[in-house]
C-alpha cells in the first residue's frame, strides 16, 4: 500500500453516519446530546463481543484505564497515580487470571452519574450486568470503589468482594479499643466483623486497611519481608491476613491487560478524538483474541502440539491474514531417497526457508536456507560462498 493510499483511508475513517452526527450536534447543550455518538457503533459492538466470546473465571477485578491523549477536549482526564496521566478514562472489568477485558465504559464526566450513590458505586454496578454475568464471583477493587454499602449490596446478589478501604468511608468502624498501637510491629493485625463484612487493619511497611465478604480474618499465612536491623538487612517472616494475599494475587487483571496492550499498541497521533478510541478498541480486540488463543491452547491435550503464539507472532499472523497474503504452508517433504540430493522447499525461495542445521550446531542460529537434503530431510546452506550441504555429508 502506498503512503498516499494509506492516508486517504485514514482520512476517511469514520465510525458513524455523518448526517446523524450533524443531527446530534444540533442537540448540543441539551439532555439529548450524546458526547460519544461518533464512536457509539463500534463502541457497542466491541463491548458486546467482549462479553459474548468469554466467560470470566471466579476472580474478577475492576480498575481505571487511561488512553493517552493530549487533545483539548473536556473528555480528557488527569490521574496522577497512573503511568499515563493525561487521556481518556475507561472503567474496566477484567478477568484476574487471564487479564481478558470483559466489559468497559468510557467516562464522560460527573454529570452522567446522578443516581445519588456516587461514581464509585455506580461504575461497579454498571460494569456488572447481573443477568448476563451471573453470580458466584469474587470481585477485587481498590479503595476508590470499596464501601460497606456496595459490598453489602453485591453480597446480597451472590457476588463476594474484597478490596482496600479508606478509613474515612461511611460505615468503616471508628474504634480505638481495637485499633493498632502507634508503634505497631510488622505483621500486627486487628479485625472487626459486622454481619458479612470483615474489616482488617494490618501493619506492613505502613498500615493497610481491608474490607472483605469472602475471607476469614487469619488462617496462618505468612510472607517474607526484608527488615533492616543494626544496619544489616535481614529476612523476616511476618503474618498476613488472607484478604491481603488474595488481593495481591487477583487485583492486577486490568494492569496486566494494559501492559499487553502497551507492548504493541496501534495507537498513533491523530487530530480526531474518535480515532484515538478506534485505535484503542482495535487494541482491545487483538489482545482479547490473543488471550483466547492461549486459553484454547491450554484446553488441547495433544502432547505433540507446538507452543502457542507469542503476542508478536500472533499479531504478525493476524496482520497477514487480514491482508489476505498469508504464504502457503511449505509443501510436505518428499519421501527419503537413496541418494543425498539438494532440493528446494518450494518454488519461491524467498518464502520457504528454514534454519540451516549445520550453522545452528556451529552456534549461528540465524542463518536460513531454502534448500534441504532429500535423504537426510534437513535444511542445509548451498551457495557460491557457503556449502554446508557438502560439509555436512563429508564430515565424520
Amino acid at each position: 500500500m502506498s503512503r498516499q493510499r494509506f492516508h486517504a483511508i485514514l482520512w476517511s475513517l469514520h465510525m458513524s453516519d455523518p448526517k446523524e452526527d450533524e443531527e446530534n450536534d444540533r442537540k448540543r447543550n441539551t439532555a439529548e446530546y450524546d458526547r460519544l455518538f461518533k464512536i457509539k457503533p463500534l463502541y457497542t459492538e466491541i463491548t458486546a463481543a467482549c462479553k459474548a466470546h468469554f466467560q470470566p473465571h471466579q476472580n474478577i477485578s475492576i480498575d481505571e484505564r487511561m488512553v493517552a491523549s493530549k487533545a483539548r477536549i473536556s473528555l480528557k482526564q488527569y490521574m496522577k497515580n497512573k503511568p499515563t496521566k493525561w487521556g481518556y478514562k475507561l472503567f474496566v472489568l477484567a478477568d484476574s487470571s487471564t487479564a481478558y477485558t470483559w466489559n468497559f465504559f468510557v467516562y464522560t464526566g460527573k454529570s452522567e452519574f446522578l443516581s445519588g450513590q456516587g461514581l464509585s458505586y455506580t461504575s461497579v454496578v454498571d460494569l456488572l450486568p447481573f443477568p448476563l454475568l451471573g453470580g458466584g464471583y469474587t470481585l477485587f477493587v481498590d479503595n476508590f470503589y470499596t464501601s460497606p454499602a456496595l459490598f453489602g449490596d453485591l453480597f446480597a446478589k451472590n457476588i463476594g468482594c474484597c478490596g482496600t478501604i479508606r478509613k474515612n468511608r461511611v460505615g468503616f468502624p471508628q474504634t480505638e479499643l481495637n485499633d493498632l498501637p502507634k508503634k505497631a510491629e510488622r505483621g500486627d493485625m486487628r479485625w472487626i466483623r459486622r454481619s458479612k463484612l470483615l474489616f482488617i487493619k494490618w501493619m506492613d511497611s505502613r498500615e493497610v486497611t481491608m474490607c472483605s465478604t469472602v475471607h476469614a480474618a487469619f488462617s496462618g499465612q505468612t510472607v517474607r519481608r526484608n527488615v533492616k536491623r543494626a544496619g544489616v538487612w535481614q529476612t523476616k517472616i511476618v503474618t498476613v491476613p488472607d484478604a491481603v494475599v488474595d488481593y495481591n494475587r487477583s487485583m492486577g487483571g486490568v494492569d496486566v491487560s494494559d501492559a499487553l496492550i502497551g507492548y504493541y499498541s496501534v495507537l498513533r497521533k491523530t487530530m480526531k478524538w474518535y480515532k484515538t478510541f478506534f485505535y484503542h478498541f482495535l487494541d482491545i480486540a487483538v489482545v482479547n483474541s490473543f488471550i483466547l488463543h492461549k486459553e484454547l491452547h491450554k484446553m488441547r491435550v495433544d502432547p505433540g502440539m507446538t507452543n502457542p503464539h507469542t503476542q508478536k507472532s500472533f499479531r504478525e499472523q493476524l496482520s497477514a491474514e487480514l491482508r489476505g497474503d498469508v504464504p502457503a504452508a511449505p509443501p510436505p517433504l518428499p519421501p527419503s531417497s537413496q541418494v543425498c540430493m539438494p532440493a528446494y522447499y518450494g518454488e519461491d525461495a524467498t518464502k520457504h526457508r528454514r534454519y540451516c542445521r549445520r550453522c545452528s550446531e556451529a552456534g549461528n542460529k540465524t542463518v536460513k536456507t531454502p534448500i534441504y537434503c532429500t535423504k537426510c530431510l534437513i535444511p542445509l546452506c548451498l551457495t557460491s560462498k557457503k556449502n554446508c550441504f557438502k560439509a555436512w555429508h563429508t564430515s565424520d
